[in-house]
């Protein structure tokens, strides 16, 4: 199928809700119509990234927030040159796995404005055509990551997760969509192919 221009789909939610999960199951449902999709995550594997990375395994350490919400732009700004940006020019679609609205969520709940965060990247970032929040309690995402991961990232702490719930739940626009993660994988991948059926033919 060929496309008239690029779209761009975010999933975004707290650590736990199944999002990765989707993004890879959505990837796969839209090549299987023939549409032209590429998927990506973030942190990226890049340099900024993978100092993110290391954050998650080891800790912040002396690693200020403003430090660290640097690296968040900084590797943004090499995946929206590397990756996102050339795929929409090419008129594909791009499936994220996080994006700036989970750096305004997880920054924010540090202290910092998320609005403002909002605004910087999209001064230089694609606004997404779709962004799906998936929502589950804290408390059930972090029952999910205890019992399915080996080890816990230093954002997976409850409080954390509640803050950075509160800050997702504040999000609105049309573009915007709610995804109730709770149920069976097949009723929430029903969810999510429900809410971009209206972004493009097919």
């Amino acid at each position: 199928m060929q496309l008239d221009r690029g779209y761009l789909i975010v999933l975004e939610g707290i650590d736990g809700t199944g999002k990765s999960t989707h993004t890879e199951k959505l990837q796969q449902a839209l090549s299987d119509r023939g549409v032209p999709v590429l998927r990506f995550f973030e942190p990226t594997k890049g340099p900024w990234g993978m100092k993110i990375r290391k954050i998650l395994t080891e800790g912040r350490g002396d690693v200020s927030p403003e430090e660290e919400l640097s690296w968040f732009i900084n590797d943004r700004k090499e995946d929206v040159k590397k990756n996102i940006q050339p795929a929409l020019n090419e008129n594909k679609i791009v499936v994220m796995d996080r994006y700036y609205y989970s750096t305004a969520a997880y920054q924010g709940a540090l202290g910092f404005d998320p609005a403002k965060i909002l605004r910087d990247n999209e001064a230089f970032a694609p606004k997404p055509d779709r962004v799906l929040i998936f929502n589950a309690s804290p408390e059930e995402c972090m029952g999910r990551i205890e019992k399915f991961r080996e080890s816990k990232s230093s954002f997976e702490k409850l409080e954390y997760l509640k803050k950075v719930q509160a800050i997702f739940d504040t999000f609105a626009g049309p573009h915007i969509r709610r995804i109730d993660s709770r149920p069976p994988q097949d009723e929430v991948h029903a969810q999510v192919l429900r809410q971009i059926d209206d972004l493009f033919p097919g």
